[in-house]
Order: C-alpha cells, then structure tokens, then sequence
C-alpha cells in the first residue's frame, strides 16, 4: 500500500478509469492519491500491467468482466459503486480519465463549491492540455475543451459530482460509446440539478495524438456519438445532437453526392460551388474562433479540420446505424496509443 497523505480528502473519492495507459497511469494516480483518501481504479482490459501498478501503489481496483463490451459510461459506474460500497455516506465523486493529472487545490476549491451550492450536482473547471505544442491535434484538444465560467448544460467526462445527483439521475447509460457524458448531464438537469463551470484549474490532460489516423478515429467515434446520443435523446426538448447529425448529413453526404450527380450536366462547375461552400463554413467557424479569442493560427487549423472532420463523422453515423440495423450493440473506436 502507498503511504497515506494527511491531508487528503475525506469528502472526495476519487474514480479513475483507465486502459492501457502506462506512464500516463502512473502520474494519474500519484496525483489522485495525494488528493484523496478513497482512489479508485477501474480498468477496460488492459494488458500493460495497469491493475497491479494499481494496487501496488494503494489504489482500489476494479477489473471490468471482459464478457460485456468495454466503455467509459461502465466504468465510471463501476467504479462509483465501488466508491460508495468501501467509503459509504461520501458526498461527492471525482471522475478522472487515467492520461489526466489532478490540479493540487482542484478537490478543495470544486468540494467547497457543492457544498454552499445545494443546488448544483456537477462542478468542473478548466481542463488543459499538456503538450499543445506536440501536434495540431493536441492544440486543437486544448481549444475544445476550453468553456466559459458559470452555469452550463454539459461538460465532459472529468467532474465532481454530487454522490446523490448521481443516484437521481441513475447513473450513465453503460451502452454509449462516446458523448456518455453529454448524454447524462442531459439526465442530471432534468432531475433538477445544475451544472457549473469554475474558473479553477481542474486537471492536465494528455490526449497524446500525433498522428493524423488518430484524429480520423476520433471524430469517426464523434459522429457515432452524435448518431447514438440523438436517438436517445433526440425526441426531448434539448433535440440532443439532433441539429449535429443533420449537418454532417447535409455536408459530409447529401452535397457532395450532389455535387457529383450534377458534374455531367454542370461541366464541373457543381464541385466548384461545392468547394467553395466548404470555404464559406471554414471562414464562418474561423470567425467565430476569433470572436472567442483564440489565436488566429490556432482558429484557422482548427476551422480546416472542423470541416474535414464531416467525413470522418459520418463514417461514424453511418457505422452506428448499419450496427443497429443488423442488431449489432455499439463497439468502442479507440483512438490513443499505448503509452
């Protein structure tokens, strides 16, 4: 067992989820456990030694039963469960992703929050990346995941959540492969608890991608998400994803196969309007980038792969839906290498 940190919480138990992520691990739970009395670890199969590393250094585990289908949505509730059975009556839960590094104040500064705001179920704070400056792709991890401090509707898969806003909005649904933090921030509203945006420091993220296969793969898995989570939730009042799944519909289906019907009868000039409306969405999301005070390189780079990324995410539409129509439950699209 590792060496018991004084000071850490008693209030805050620590879930973290994980596969095959080596030194990234390492460096996530060394953080973790100097936060929190209570860490647990819950692994997807992995095969670098990730448990035992786990266990070694004083951390809760959790092995996932590799006869049901690996996802973050399953492991975060495992781990919850987990959380709640060996610390029971703990009122709030940190999620953590195993490539990520806990901000030192972050558990203080985001407990402290739930508790004088009975009305919020999440907290979440600023997210960075660690190496922007590996990749394009990296940078442009570092942009998305930059929101505004205040309320808001959804956050992703790293927060602090009210043990109880947990329970009522019953947990995340095990069989959404991506966006299952979206999906359930939706569930957590409607049982009539608010999500908030700190302007804190939260944690370090590693997306450590660097190869453009990777970023293929993660927006093919962006499109499943918008396909899945708009069946699930499409027909409430948000319309979830619903105006996401149209427009990679619009743009990475119906205009070009348009476009390319009408060649014969245009002499080419069809795919020529056709590029020139991909230029006119680049220059719309470049504008907006701007509006919010991202660099110009960074706002260019990443309008040009916004709008690539259509083709990519309706492989991932259309892959969830042939899955569907031959009864087929969704599989995971991992995009990260071992580390």
């Amino acid at each position: 067992m590792g060496a018991m940190n004084p000071a850490a919480s008693q209030d805050v138990a620590i879930v973290v989820i994980g596969r095959n992520e080596g030194e990234r691990l390492k460096r996530c739970l060394s953080a973790a456990l100097a936060g929190s009395r209570t860490v647990v670890y819950v692994d997807s199969g992995s095969v670098d030694g990730s448990a035992a590393y786990a266990r070694s250094v004083g951390c809760l585990v959790v092995e996932l039963d590799p006869a049901r289908p690996f996802t973050a949505a399953r492991a975060r509730n495992e781990g919850f469960a987990w959380a709640q059975q060996q610390a029971p009556g703990i009122p709030y839960v940190q999620f953590l992703d195993g490539d990520c590094e806990l901000e030192p104040k972050w558990l203080r500064e985001a407990s402290e929050f739930l508790s004088a705001k009975s009305e919020a179920g999440i907290v979440r704070g600023d997210l960075r990346e660690m190496h922007p400056e590996a990749s394009v792709y990296n940078r442009m991890c570092d942009l998305e995941w930059r929101q505004r401090p205040g309320e808001i509707e959804a956050c992703g898969g790293i927060f602090m959540i009210r043990a109880e806003s947990f329970r009522a909005a019953g947990g995340l649904r095990a069989d959404v492969i991506a966006a299952e933090d979206d999906e359930f921030c939706v569930r957590v509203r409607r049982a009539g608890w608010k999500i908030w945006m700190l302007n804190a420091p939260m944690a370090r993220h590693d997306a450590a991608m660097t190869h453009f296969s990777q970023w293929w793969k993660r927006a093919r898995r962006a499109g499943h998400a918008y396909a899945q989570v708009a069946a699930v939730l499409g027909d409430g009042n948000e319309r979830y994803f619903v105006r996401d799944r149209r427009r990679i519909l619009i743009w990475g289906l119906a205009l070009p196969v348009l476009a390319l019907a009408l060649l014969p009868v245009t002499r080419g000039m069809s795919l020529a309007v056709l590029l020139g409306a991909y230029g006119l969405q680049l220059l719309k999301t470049y504008r907006g980038c701007i509006r919010r005070g991202w660099p110009s390189r960074s706002s260019l780079e990443y309008s040009f792969f916004a709008v690539l990324s259509r083709f990519p995410s309706l492989l991932g539409l259309l892959e969830y839906y042939w899955r569907q129509g031959r009864g087929h439950g969704p599989r995971i699209i991992e995009h990260k290498r071992p580390s």
